[in-house]
């Protein structure tokens, strides 16, 4: 089933052209469940062709990343907001766990954007809490762009160089997974190392303000 889909989808790229893939990662980023595995790696293979180009392949998938996650992030701003904080209690997401989670985001929005673009699973709905906080636009897109730029790359060459071996297709993307993960994981600690720095900066700076 799933070799019939990529064939399918070799087949449509190559009708589509760019825009095809722009389409269809905008879908894999809203929440029409379309995994990027199945995009991307077929499009990486008919740059091996020479039917494609890798820079505009990658251009076109972070292009549609950006604009399914845009979508998101308005759905969120425009109806989520008011359905939470009205009906948020129902579903045991009351006003003040709201506000906490609106909190966490307005301090850690761009980190969490960032490493949620490379996670299986939670990139198709990071982009509703940062629509929930109000999450700055342009660092919004910024962020989004950088994570889907590093995933939509390894992809891109996964399928240049794999083929349309969709086995082989799939354990690759595992395997680079497994690798992001592992360097998201480092950066994600340095980043809390440093923002504890500077919390207990401001602290000091403060005290001997107050000292003063």
């Amino acid at each position: 089933m799933m070799e019939e889909i990529i064939l399918w989808l070799v087949e449509k790229i190559g009708q589509l052209g760019y825009p095809g893939i722009a389409v269809l990662m905008f879908l894999e980023s809203t929440f029409v469940p379309i995994p990027s595995e199945v995009v991307i790696p077929p499009a990486g293979y008919l740059v091996s062709r020479g039917d494609m180009n890798m820079l505009a392949v990658i251009l076109c998938g972070v292009a549609g990343s950006i604009l399914g996650a845009l979508f998101n992030y308005v759905l969120a701003l425009w109806l989520g907001r008011p359905l939470l904080m009205r009906y948020g209690k129902y579903i045991l997401f009351p006003p003040h766990r709201f506000e906490k989670v609106n909190a966490f985001f307005i301090t850690h929005g761009e980190i969490s954007t960032f490493t949620g673009r490379l996670i299986p699973g939670l990139r198709h709905f990071i982009s509703f809490p940062a629509g929930l906080a109000r999450m700055n636009l342009w660092h919004f897109c910024g962020y989004t762009a950088l994570g889907s730029a590093i995933w939509v790359t390894i992809l891109a060459y996964i399928g240049k160089f794999v083929g349309d071996n969709m086995e082989l297709v799939m354990r690759y993307s595992r395997h680079a997974l497994i690798g992001v993960l592992a360097v998201m994981t480092v950066v994600f600690f340095i980043y809390i190392r440093q923002h504890r720095k500077k919390l207990a900066l401001n602290s000091v700076v403060q005290t001997g303000e107050k000292n003063e």
